[in-house]
C-alpha cells in the first residue's frame, strides 16, 4: 500500500507540471499579412494586441465561431473586420489559431442555474417597452426627485458587442438581456449570469442584421423568444436557456428570390401569439410582419407591407408592382386591448432614393398599420411620408395614451416622425388630429394638408433623421410627450458617422405640438446613437446622453437632477424594475449593462 501511495503522488506531481506552450507551426500568409503586426510574429502578443496562442478566449470558440469573429472583427477593442478575406485565407487562419490552442485549458461554461418564476408582479418589466401601449411610463415611485441624488451603480455586466441596443426584461428577480445572437439570464440583484444561449454570427448578411443589432426578447410563461440576425425566431427554455424550437420568419425562398431579411427587434406577445417584424428594406425585400404559435413556432398569419401584383393597392407602385418594395417592420409594435388592435410601424420603400421605378404613394411603406392581431387583417393605416425619396422610415414609436383632447377623453396615438412632424391620431379611426413640426426647420414640406398628406416642396430636402427608433414617453402627470430630436438642418456635412446639427431632449404639449422645454445634448450628433426615454411616477425622467452619460431630470422642467458619466456612446433606452422589494434602473452603455439603485 505505501508503494502505491508513493507512485500515486509521483503521477500527481507529473500531472501538475505546467504544460509547455505548443510548438508553433509556420503561420499562414494571411496571419503574417494581417495579424502579426499587432499580435506578434508567433502570436505571442505585443504592446498592440494580446497573444493568440494559449488564449482561453480563442480556445473556447468553435471553428465556425472563430471564423465569424475574424470576419466581423471587434471594433470596440480595436480589431478591424476582415470580411474581405478569401475563403481559403479565412480557413487557413482559423486552422492556425485553433492549432495554437489545442492544449489550452478553458474555463467551464456558465453553470446552468434553473430559474423559477412567479405570476407577473407590478414591478416587473415584461415587454420591450414595459407595457403593450409602447409608452415608457412606469408607475414605480421608490426612486424620486428627493432621493435620486443618492442613486449608485450596483453592478455591471459586459457583453461582447460594442454598441448594445437591448432593453432588459425583468421578472421574478431575473433580467433577460441580449447581444448579437446571444441571450443572457442575469440575477437582478448582482448581475451574475444564470444561463447563456449563443450561436455564431451569420455570414453573408446585409444591413443592420450584419451589424449584430438586437433590441431584446419576449417572455411568455416558461419560454423566452428571440430573433436572430438572420431573421429566425427561437424559443428558449426560460429555466435553463435550452433551445426548444426554431423557425425562419420569412417563407421558403428560391435562390433567385432570396431577399436580405434580417432580425434586429424584440418580439411582441399579444393574445398568446408571438409577433415579429423584419429588417432589410435598404437592401431590397418585400416587408412583412407575422404571428407565430408559441408552442411550436407554427405560422398563424403574415401581413405583407408591399402588395403583390394584382392586389388593389399595387397601383400605388405603378405597373408592375415591385417584388422588392421595402417596407421593413423592424420596430416592436404596440397593442390596445380595449379595441383588440395591433399597431405596427413600417419603413422606407426600395430603392430609397429612386422614385422613377416606383411612381405613386408606395403603400404600405412609411406607415402605421392598425391590424386585427388574430388574423393580421388591416383595420386602417396612415402614411406619414408617401413616395419617400430620402429614407424617411416611419419606424418611430407609436405611443398609445388615453388622455384629454381639448377637454374630451380620447384614445390617442402619438408619433414623432423622422420627417420632422409630430402627429396625434385618433387610434380608433386613424383620423389625423394634429401634425406640427417638432424641430425648428423643416424644408422638405411646408406642412400637412387637409387630406393628411404632406405638402411637398423639396422631396430631397431636410430633415431625414429628426427622430428615430428610440423609445419615447408620455407622462399622465405632466401631460407632456418626451422625444430625443435632431435639429438636422443646420451646419455642413462632415461625413459618416458624424451628422450635422444639434440633438435636443424635448417635451411637447400634445394638444398644440409646442415645445414646452428642451435640453441640448453635449457634443456633435453621430449616426446610430439614438437612446430613449423613461418617465416614472416618482417624478423623474431618465435618459442617456448619446455621446456618453446617463441622467435623471425633472419631467416638468428638464432640469438635471442626477448624472452618471459613462464615457461611451449610448445606443439603448433605460428601463426600471423591482427586485427584493427595491426599485432599480438599468440601461446598456456601449458593451455593458449598468444597473443603478439607492
Amino acid at each position: 500500500m505505501p508503494q502505491t501511495i508513493r507512485l500515486s503522488h509521483l503521477a500527481l506531481a507529473v500531472l501538475l507540471i505546467p504544460a509547455a506552450p505548443p510548438l508553433l507551426s509556420a503561420p499562414p500568409p494571411a496571419f503574417s499579412a494581417h495579424c502579426a503586426g499587432c499580435h506578434g510574429s508567433e502570436a505571442r502578443g505585443s504592446a498592440k494586441a494580446p497573444g493568440l496562442a494559449m488564449n482561453p478566449r480563442v480556445a473556447q470558440l468553435s471553428p465556425a465561431q472563430l471564423s465569424s469573429y475574424i470576419v466581423g472583427g471587434n471594433p470596440g477593442a480595436g480589431m478591424p473586420s476582415f470580411a474581405d478575406l478569401s475563403a481559403s485565407d479565412l480557413a487557413s487562419l482559423t486552422r492556425y489559431l485553433r492549432g495554437l490552442n489545442r492544449e489550452t485549458i478553458v474555463a467551464p461554461d456558465i453553470p446552468a442555474h434553473k430559474i423559477t418564476w412567479d405570476p407577473p408582479q407590478p414591478g416587473d418589466w415584461l415587454t420591450y417597452n414595459g407595457s403593450l401601449s409602447a409608452n415608457r411610463y412606469s408607475p414605480l415611485r421608490q426612486i424620486t426627485a428627493a432621493n435620486v441624488a443618492s442613486l449608485q451603480l450596483k453592478w455591471i455586466f459586459p457583453i461582447e458587442s460594442f454598441g448594445l441596443e437591448t432593453t432588459p426584461l425583468a421578472a421574478s428577480g431575473v433580467l433577460y438581456v441580449t447581444g448579437p445572437n446571444q441571450v443572457f439570464a442575469l440575477d437582478a440583484l448582482t448581475g451574475s449570469p444564470l444561463w447563456r444561449y449563443g450561436r455564431p454570427r451569420t455570414l453573408g448578411l446585409a444591413g443592420d442584421g450584419r451589424l449584430g443589432t438586437n433590441r431584446g426578447v419576449a417572455i411568455l410563461d416558461g419560454r423566452v423568444f428571440f430573433v436572430t440576425d438572420n431573421a429566425h425566431l427561437l424559443a428558449l427554455d426560460r429555466a435553463t436557456g435550452k433551445l426548444l424550437w426554431e423557425t425562419p420568419l420569412a417563407p421558403p425562398m428560391t435562390p433567385a428570390s432570396r431577399f436580405h431579411y434580417g432580425g434586429t427587434s424584440a418580439p411582441l406577445i399579444v393574445n398568446n401569439t408571438i409577433i415579429c417584424g423584419v429588417s432589410g428594406a435598404d437592401e431590397g425585400i418585400r416587408g412583412f410582419l407575422a404571428a407565430f404559435n408559441p408552442d411550436n413556432g407554427a405560422l398563424l398569419w403574415r401581413r405583407w407591407t408591399v402588395p403583390a401584383p394584382g392586389e388593389p393597392d399595387a397601383k400605388s407602385w405603378g405597373s408592375p408592382a415591385p417584388v422588392t418594395g421595402g417596407g421593413s417592420s423592424w420596430l416592436t409594435g404596440a397593442y390596445d386591448p380595449a379595441s383588440d388592435t395591433l399597431f405596427w410601424a413600417t419603413g422606407n420603400p426600395f430603392p430609397d432614393d429612386n422614385g422613377d421605378v416606383r411612381p405613386g404613394d408606395n403603400l404600405y411603406t412609411n406607415c402605421v398599420l392598425a391590424l386585427d392581431p388574430r388574423t393580421g387583417a388591416l383595420k386602417w393605416h396612415y402614411q406619414f411620408t408617401p413616395h419617400d425619396l430620402n429614407d424617411r422610415d416611419a419606424t418611430e414609436p407609436n405611443v398609445l395614451v388615453d388622455a384629454p383632447w381639448h377637454g374630451v377623453p380620447s384614445h390617442l396615438l402619438l408619433h414623432a416622425d423622422r420627417n420632422g412632424f409630430f402627429y396625434v391620431l385618433n387610434r380608433d379611426t386613424g383620423k389625423l388630429l394634429l401634425a406640427k413640426p417638432f424641430i425648428r426647420r423643416v424644408d422638405w414640406a411646408s406642412g400637412i394638408g387637409p387630406d393628411g398628406k404632406p405638402v411637398v416642396t423639396d422631396p430631397a430636402g431636410c430633415p431625414t433623421d429628426a427622430a428615430n427608433w428610440d423609445p419615447t414617453a408620455y407622462s399622465p402627470e405632466t401631460h407632456l410627450y418626451y422625444v430625443m430630436a435632431l435639429e438636422e438642418c443646420t451646419g455642413s456635412p462632415t461625413g459618416y458617422p458624424e451628422q450635422t446639427g444639434q440633438r435636443f431632449l424635448r417635451a411637447l404639449n400634445i394638444e398644440t405640438g409646442d415645445i414646452v422645454w428642451e435640453v441640448p445634448q453635449p457634443g456633435s450628433p453621430r449616426s446610430k446613437t439614438w437612446t430613449g426615454i423613461l418617465v416614472t411616477a416618482g417624478g423623474l425622467l431618465f435618459y442617456a446622453h448619446p455621446n456618453g452619460g446617463f441622467a435623471a431630470a425633472d419631467p416638468r422642467t428638464g432640469k438635471t437632477l442626477w448624472e452618471f458619466p459613462t464615457n461611451v456612446r449610448m445606443k439603448a433606452p433605460p428601463m426600471t424594475f423591482t427586485a427584493a422589494g427595491k426599485q432599480y434602473v438599468a440601461v446598456a452603455a456601449g458593451p455593458n449593462i449598468l444597473c443603478f439603485g439607492l
